[in-house]
């Protein structure tokens, strides 16, 4: 069993593919290792030690999947979002006390100013494109006495991020090195991952779902990850046909974006070596799971995951089991229960509070008492997720806690409207979101994306949706866009919609 980062990447055959990306060079595994081990040494070089927080703003690629691995092995990675504008760089550096960041050689992001501004180390990353995928040197001013600490041991944190922090001040979530590989072997065993298999990263390494869900995951098989500069759906079908992955896992944004131009490379499908397709860190409309199986021909396997629990906490699994469109799946690596809102454990097909507790879980937020004592509860985390279980043990989520509306007492999950509103056949997206209200406190309104060529008027939807919701449940306020507002990593974000789109609290009463 893998405690270390370091352990867990002891798997791979020497000469298999560990990193690789389209036009690149692979890295194999034994050329990782040694990466890892020298990266370490020079991190000691710097006066960087075990625990030392680093701040890693590249963007994706393989130096970015590397950069992760590499420094864990000896060090605290940081991942942070190089769109992040001075403030936020302020913010994020100044919360984590980080001692040195990595940018690319050249960057002129705005963290470089803000580190120097801060008295923080600054270490330049170079590569060159004729090199393996991954490879790289560190560059920067030498610390006075270079630290004299071995390899990450398996207590240390490996990762931290902060939560999103859509409604409150973001939070830092330490996760151990124990926590990352207990989360990547649940997601290799939940697929099933061996060695020939090939992910196709397109996730954002700034986030949990791409760290773990594609590049940990993978090297925790002996796997290769292949990971291409970000995500882009006109090019999705060259790497495809490049890199021939076994698999993929992204957001439903992203999937709809690739299905959007599925039908021009039906050639390209046909001939992929795809086996099966992942979803995660949004709820994916059970129409778009059914739309990629028939265009790729193969599963898709919608999963459950959040920063907390080191990415996965359920999954649908593979076939022959059942794969339940509109569910997350059976808890895949951690324990999983329902809570009422006093604690106690509640019985099959009763909604509640979904809770988590094992070896991928957090211990604890860092420096925020107020929030542990909220969040944890005998040694259960309280996601924030409301759900069931059915009588299967399969986990449906109803929706954030924090989002579902209450209209005058009303409590209406978005999810629920949204599923409606996408069984209409001009409707490509829909999104549920609370729009204040001066007398109902909050009321039911949808942003809508239309499929290209389609028409639909505001009044059609609504008639559409009283056919099979409650009357209550039925936006009053439906709004047509080109694109709907997404956040960092492509997930559509509810909270906060209203204030985007200038939709107040007077447009509302005056429906």
């Amino acid at each position: 069993m893998s405690d270390t980062i370091l352990d867990l990447l002891s798997r791979g055959d020497a000469n298999a593919v560990a990193i690789g990306a389209p036009e690149r060079i692979s890295t194999t595994y034994d050329g990782l290792r040694a990466h890892a081990a020298q990266t370490v040494a020079t991190l000691r070089d710097f006066g960087i030690g075990r625990n030392d927080r680093i701040a890693i703003v590249l963007p994706n690629g393989p130096e970015m999947a590397s950069a992760f691995v590499s420094v864990a092995a000896g060090a605290t990675t940081a991942p942070l979002n190089p769109a992040y504008r001075d403030e936020e760089f302020e913010f994020y550096l100044s919360d984590l006390n980080a001692k040195a960041l990595i940018v690319a050689d050249g960057d002129e992001s705005p963290a470089v100013a803000v580190a120097k501004r801060l008295g923080i180390t600054v270490l330049e990353l170079s590569s060159q494109p004729t090199d393996t995928a991954g490879s790289f040197a560190l560059v920067g001013d030498a610390a006075a006495a270079p630290s004299e600490d071995g390899d990450s041991k398996a207590d240390d944190i490996a990762l931290v991020l902060h939560t999103s922090g859509t409604t409150s001040r973001p939070k830092i979530v330490p996760l151990s090195h124990t926590n990352v590989c207990a989360s990547a072997r649940n997601i290799s065993t939940t697929l099933s991952l061996v060695a020939d298999d090939r992910c196709l990263n397109v996730m954002p390494l700034f986030h949990i779902h791409g760290l773990m869900g594609a590049v940990l995951s993978s090297l925790a098989a002996g796997a290769s990850v292949h990971c291409p500069p970000g995500f882009n759906a006109l090019r999705f079908f060259a790497w495809l046909e490049e890199v021939r992955p076994t698999w993929y896992t992204a957001v439903p944004t992203m999937h709809q974006a690739i299905l959007s131009r599925a039908a021009r490379n039906r050639e390209i499908i046909e001939d992929s070596d795809l086996r099966l397709i992942r979803s995660s860190s949004a709820s994916l409309p059970s129409q778009v799971m059914a739309e990629l199986e028939e265009v790729f021909g193969v599963p898709v396997i919608e999963s459950y995951g959040m920063t907390e629990a080191a990415h996965q906490m359920a999954s649908n699994p593979l076939p022959p089991q059942a794969r339940k469109p509109g569910s997350v799946g059976l808890p895949a690596g951690p324990e999983v229960a329902i809570f009422d809102e006093s604690g106690a454990v509640q019985d099959q097909g009763t909604v509640g509070e979904v809770v988590i507790r094992g070896a991928n879980v957090t211990h604890g937020y860092e420096a925020n008492p107020e929030a542990n004592a909220t969040a944890f509860d005998d040694g259960w985390f309280r996601t924030g997720d409301q759900g069931y279980f059915d009588e299967d043990g399969y986990l449906t989520i109803t929706g954030r806690l924090k989002e579902i509306i209450n209209r005058g007492g009303e409590k209406i999950s978005p999810l629920e409207v949204d599923e409606i509103l996408m069984d209409h056949e001009a409707v490509a997206q829909a999104v549920t979101f609370a729009l204040p209200h001066d007398k109902l406190g909050e009321d039911v309104a949808a942003a809508i994306v239309l499929r290209d060529g389609s028409s639909l008027t505001e009044k059609e939807l609504r008639d559409f949706a009283a056919q099979r919701l409650a009357a209550f449940k039925v936006p009053r306020t439906i709004v047509f866009l080109e694109e709907i507002p997404k956040g960092a990593t492509g997930k559509l974000q509810r909270i906060g919609l209203a204030d985007k789109l200038g939709l107040t609290e007077t447009s509302a009463a005056a429906q």
